[in-house]
């Protein structure tokens, strides 16, 4: 295959589809949706076929047990994807939305009205029910998108391609709107992230090495987070109960995820008091604890913690832990440290709660609150398409209106400029 060529056409008829999609009506956009959840339904069988060849793929080629469970597609998300179908279908449709409209002293109105971006390309690995997330999301805000999973995943993703293509097609839609690219060769993202005639924003979603890969090289403006390095500070000011819970949670909730705690500072004032009931109750979750000297003064069994440590997103049952000289101590090392993605305080004190929520300089920032809430669904987006620590256009979790932009619109009545 001429990976060049073959991309160009992919890109070429994804920008023609882009067109049709903006145009569309909701109902269209919603019916192609609802019919690809009933393709989905219908398509169990083959959809369970595919599955085992990838997996039995991953198997013979070594991937680890962590790698071959985002891989399965079991009937449980099976029906996840089909329930995520129908919930962006039952989203509001933010396009065509004009917002602050003015009249202006030439007697002319003013106002900006929200339209698609035009062609998303994803790239992303192993979780094929990620190819419905994000057709979905794109779908429904007016965008044609270009989808580029991980070759592990090569079967599944045709497989759930060929019912985003039937539910495109039942709506009247061109087929060509929804793309999984049908290679598995890495030339295909270097073409994809390079064609800003055809592409208008990157989404990567996977391991660090592919999005720093995808930021040095895109030639398109890319969507992305590198590092979910969150914070949990527990202030002199917390409730020692709410601190313990929500520091537990932010932990052990899930361990493989970007929102997770990594680092754990607390404040001095109370450090003795708190450190020996939180370090019982990670324990007991079977969490590593790497602390600095002062944390060590207080748990003489914790690891040491490195200078590593405090930038490190383990994503796993390991956590970096430090005592802090107050609130001042705590914004300064989190603005040192984070990578801006999630970071939370747990006290009881509305001035330094307010200071740290205007000082931390972060996508998401919390107030006694789990850092494992930073997520589109939980944020009332539906669901998302990624999360962004970028400061341009989208930051946080991006939904539906973090895929569009917004022009200004003018109304007028013969109006002319003197």
């Amino acid at each position: 295959m001429d990976i060049a060529a073959y991309m160009a056409e992919v890109g070429q008829q994804a920008r023609q589809a882009a067109r049709a999609v903006a145009r569309s009506t909701t109902a269209v956009r919603n019916q192609a949706l609802l019919a690809t959840a009933e393709a989905l339904d219908a398509a169990r069988d083959e959809l369970a076929a595919a599955n085992t060849r990838d997996l039995e793929g991953g198997r013979a080629n070594g991937l680890e047990a962590a790698m071959l469970d985002r891989l399965e597609l079991t009937p449980a998300r099976i029906d996840a994807m089909i329930e995520g179908l129908r919930q962006v279908a039952s989203l509001p449709d933010p396009i065509g939305e004009i917002t602050d409209m003015t009249y202006r002293p030439s007697g002319i109105q003013v106002g900006r009205m929200r339209v698609p971006l035009g062609v998303i390309g994803i790239i992303y690995e192993s979780r094929p029910n990620v190819t419905v997330e994000a057709a979905s999301l794109c779908l429904k805000s007016g965008n044609a998108t270009i989808l580029r999973g991980g070759s592990e995943a090569i079967h599944s993703n045709q497989a759930i391609a060929a019912c985003l293509a039937k539910g495109l097609k039942e709506s009247g839609l061109p087929e060509s709107a929804v793309q999984v690219v049908k290679t598995t060769d890495r030339a295909a993202v270097g073409e994809l992230i390079t064609m800003p005639r055809f592409v208008d924003v990157i989404v990567p979603r996977g391991g660090k090495g592919l999005i720093e890969r995808i930021s040095r090289d895109a030639r398109v403006p890319v969507i992305k987070h590198l590092d979910g390095i969150c914070h949990v500070y527990i202030d002199s000011h917390a409730d020692p109960e709410k601190a313990l819970s929500i520091a537990v949670n932010s932990k052990t909730q899930r361990y493989g995820t970007c929102n997770t705690m990594e680092t754990l500072l607390v404040d001095q004032e109370i450090a003795a008091d708190i450190l020996p009931l939180l370090a019982d109750a990670f324990r007991e979750k079977g969490v590593e604890l790497r602390g600095c000297p002062q944390t060590m003064d207080i748990l003489p069994d914790v690891v040491r913690a490195t200078e590593d440590d405090w930038g490190t997103e383990y994503l796993a049952p390991v956590l970096a832990v430090k005592v802090i000289d107050g609130l001042d101590g705590a914004i300064e090392h989190i603005n040192r440290y984070s990578s801006q993605h999630t970071d939370s305080i747990v006290t009881e004190n509305y001035t330094r709660a307010r200071r740290f929520l205007t000082e931390v300089d972060s996508s998401s920032v919390m107030v006694n609150a789990s850092t494992r809430f930073a997520d589109g669904f939980e944020y009332g987006l539906g669901a998302e398409i990624g999360i962004s620590t970028d400061k341009i256009h989208a930051r946080g979790p991006v939904g539906l209106e973090g895929l569009t932009s917004q022009k200004y619109v003018v109304f007028g009545d013969g109006h002319i400029r003197t």
